[in-house]
């Protein structure tokens, strides 16, 4: 049985083919715009699949093109809903449907990989996300920030001054502190991303006993990993890891677009 997995986020989708227990290459693109014609050229291409698990953060309309895309392929379409526990996690919120499919299946991922440790897992996208796992899949919890590109968008969005002066001067480069406008509110980011990541494995240890795993994921991981002081893994597939999890266990976290 093949099957795709499909992470759809705000900005970028990423997509990979799940074929006798085994995880296909990856492949990302951004979506904004796309049709159904579009997801079912570059999605499905020449393959079959016989069903389509996915994660959405992107909206209605998004799910229901996808979803249409699947059955001009000839496959059904399934979007992974967040429950109180599924593929081993035990989500912390009270209200669990208030957690992002995205965060939960990426749980799911990391602590299928790292079952026996404490992880936090890290999504450095639009939005940066950061969630504690304890050892026994148990969600302690999570935060919430703007990511280092929304972060730098809304600076320039925001504010004349520095708009202007962002514009031309020298790049980022390594050091905190930035020799233009445009390397200051760039690496300014980073550091604050990353800054947010160490201090939050730092209070974690306390909550589980001991310094977690930080894996990272996410379209802007890379801009942020060689700033972290933390142990760190980056696992760029990690939500398809988990849609796999999730796949295989059946129908428990799920609701069928038809």
């Amino acid at each position: 049985m093949a099957l795709l997995l499909v992470d759809i986020g705000n900005t970028r989708i990423k997509w990979a083919a799940f074929v006798g227990g085994r995880l296909g290459k990856s492949r990302a693109k951004a979506h904004r715009g796309w049709k159904a014609a579009d997801y079912r050229g570059k999605l499905f291409g020449a393959r079959s699949f016989t069903h389509v698990w996915a994660t959405s953060v992107a909206g209605a309309r998004v799910d229901r093109a996808l979803a249409q895309a699947a059955r001009r392929a000839g496959a059904g379409a399934t979007f992974v809903r967040v429950s109180r526990r599924g593929g081993g996690i035990t989500v912390g919120y009270a209200e669990p449907w208030r957690l992002g499919v995205d965060r939960f299946v990426a749980m799911v991922g990391a602590h299928q990989l790292f079952s026996r440790i404490p992880v936090l897992v890290v999504g450095v996208g639009t939005a940066m996300t950061v969630d504690l796992v304890a050892a026994d899949g148990r969600h302690r919890g999570g935060v919430i920030i703007p990511g280092p590109s929304l972060m730098v968008a809304t600076l320039l969005r925001k504010t004349h001054g520095i708009r202007r002066r962002a514009q031309g001067g020298s790049r980022a480069g390594q050091a905190l502190f930035g020799r233009s406008t445009k390397a200051a509110i760039v690496q300014g980011s980073r550091y604050a991303a990353a800054a947010l990541i160490d201090r939050a494995a730092e209070e974690a240890s306390s909550l589980v006993g001991r310094a977690p795993l930080v894996l990272l994921t996410g379209g802007d991981a890379a801009s942020v990993r060689p700033l972290l002081r933390s142990p760190c893994v980056g696992v760029p597939d990690l939500v398809l890891r988990g849609l796999a999890v999730l796949a295989q266990r059946g129908p428990s976290s799920r609701r069928s677009l038809l």
